[in-house]
């Protein structure tokens, strides 16, 4: 299943509508990205692509990636430090189970937005929108658009 055969426009237009959402109630930032395959460990792949799209570079470095590798059955949740150190022990496994449970049923979009709407959450409670905030990155879906390493 090629990478962005995973979510059909219609489900990817869902998850987008998801998180914004989410990202209207938060100064955070959720990117998801999706990928055939991941050679080496999903945390460290989502990490690189953390950085490839820039979502470390957010002002109060709240950005959360969801990765997948469609392909190799992998995923991953990367969160930038200023919500990684806010989030109590074991968050962002539960975000992983949640997408990882529907993806064995082959509810892709649903476990996409389930897992969407956990970050959105935790996000709007630790990091509540506020005059000026601004949506600093897409919402938009990206797909193997940086190097795979």
């Amino acid at each position: 299943m090629a990478d962005n055969e995973l979510l059909t426009e219609e489900q990817e237009q869902q998850v987008i509508a998801a998180i914004q959402e989410a990202e209207n109630k938060t100064s955070g930032e959720i990117r998801v990205h999706i990928e055939d395959e991941c050679s080496n460990d999903a945390l460290e792949r989502s990490a690189q692509v953390f950085h490839d799209l820039g979502m470390d570079q957010t002002q109060r470095q709240n950005g959360v990636l969801i990765y997948i590798a469609s392909e190799d059955h992998k995923a991953a949740v990367y969160a930038g430090k200023g919500i990684h150190t806010e989030v109590e022990e074991g968050f962002w496994s539960d975000v992983l189970d949640i997408l990882l449970q529907h993806f064995k049923e082959d509810a892709y979009e649903e476990g996409i937005e389930k897992a969407v709407h956990k970050v959105g959450n935790k996000l709007i409670e630790l990091f509540p929108y506020k005059k000026g905030d601004i949506d600093e990155l897409s919402n938009e879906i990206s797909y193997h658009d940086t190097e795979n390493s």
